[in-house]
């Protein structure tokens, strides 16, 4: 009898002849990363061994963030949705729990320097659209305050710079819960002893592009994962739609 636990397959949102999106849990890196020696288990080895076939990843996403994470199957239209990306023709919304009251709507328009490869330093265009969906107000004593805000945020990138709505939310004081280096040490400490909780609350939560070979509009929409959905129901009382 063997004691070998077989890997928990990837939940695949969308699959055709060439395309396939899956719902990346937090904490799984897209490919292997020099900078993450300590990873064994990566998207892209995982869904090639699940599905018994190549996969070439189209974009990326953090390792800490979870959501829509789109592959194709050949390496033609691999670059093919690789243009549309680099293009900006494709239309991608985050879901985010964050520190604070956040206004109706913002636009963040702050530039950023890389801090990835040969471009090391180089400052660039970036700017976010944020929209508040929900906030929260709890009796959780922080700091010199008797109770603790947050606020359930829809982003919506323009651009896709490395680290961009981690870095563009903390830039206006805002930081994700959960976020390391980027967020507030002291709201992921009173999370993870509060809570229990340790994951970064950032979530790819739908991608809409034109399929290269149809030209159909393809929407792919990934559910929240057990964490966010746990921390909904702590901090605002309410369940995402899982559909």
């Amino acid at each position: 009898m063997s004691n070998v636990t077989e890997p928990v397959p990837l939940p695949i949102l969308y699959q055709d002849d060439v395309l396939v999106a899956i719902n990346k849990p937090h904490g799984l890196l897209v490919h292997r990363s020099p900078i993450a020696a300590d990873a064994s288990e990566f998207a892209v080895q995982l869904l090639r061994n699940q599905l018994g076939q190549r996969v070439y990843p189209v974009h990326r996403l953090d390792r800490k963030t979870g959501g829509v994470l789109l592959f194709a199957f050949t390496e033609a239209m691999n670059a093919a949705m690789q243009q549309q990306f680099m293009n900006g023709q494709t239309h991608k919304t985050y879901l985010a729990i964050v520190r604070g009251y956040t206004p109706d709507t913002l636009t963040i328009d702050y530039p950023l320097r890389r801090d990835d490869g040969n471009g090391a330093g180089v400052l660039q265009e970036a700017v976010t659209h944020l929209k508040t969906s929900q906030r929260t107000e709890i009796p959780l004593p922080f700091g010199k305050h008797e109770t603790s805000r947050y606020s359930l945020v829809e982003l919506t990138p323009e651009t896709g710079r490395m680290h961009q709505l981690r870095k563009h939310l903390a830039h206006v004081l805002h930081p994700i819960i959960g976020d390391r280096p980027h967020g507030c040490n002291k709201q992921n400490r009173l999370f993870l002893e509060q809570f229990d909780m340790n994951t970064m609350l950032l979530h790819a939560r739908q991608l809409r592009f034109q399929h290269p070979s149809t030209n159909e509009t393809i929407t792919i929409d990934a559910p929240v994962q057990t964490e966010f959905a746990r921390m909904l129901a702590v901090l605002f009382n309410s369940v995402l739609s899982r559909t």
